[in-house]
């Protein structure tokens, strides 16, 4: 009985942190994609690493920027959607990955994955608009 309730208990930790991560998918893939980059050029691991993060915190800024220098909605919305996209694609492609065995009906998987992704995705939104507000009211 407590395996059991320990496995409960580390599947719902593991999900905690794996949503979090998803949030913010969009820093780690232009990381991933800087540090590739960067290694393919001969730099070093060291090098590629600092270029990973600087790209990755980049990222996070521009689209910060826009959030608090653009008067436009929509120029706000594009920039959030920009950050939630791959988000969304996270949260799709996780739910996806815990339950593709447990549920058999297809259709059903879909639309769980949907939904699971349009809640990292607008979670995803929430938390960088929230951290530009706190960012800019300095």
């Amino acid at each position: 009985m407590t395996l059991i309730l320990l496995a409960i208990s580390l599947s719902i930790a593991l999900c905690v942190i794996a949503f979090n991560f998803a949030t913010y998918a969009l820093p780690v893939m232009v990381g991933i994609a800087a540090f590739q980059h960067v290694y393919a050029t001969d730099a070093g691991f060291v090098m590629s690493g600092l270029a990973a993060i600087g790209a990755a915190l980049l990222s996070v800024g521009l689209v910060i920027a826009i959030l608090g220098f653009a008067k436009n909605p929509f120029l706000r919305l594009i920039a959030l959607a920009a950050f939630a996209i791959p988000a969304f694609i996270a949260g799709y492609a996780l739910f996806h990955g815990v339950a593709k065995n447990a549920i058999d009906s297809a259709i059903l998987l879909n639309m769980l994955c949907g939904t699971s992704g349009l809640i990292v995705g607008v979670a995803a939104m929430a938390n960088l608009n929230a951290l530009g507000t706190v960012v800019l009211s300095r």
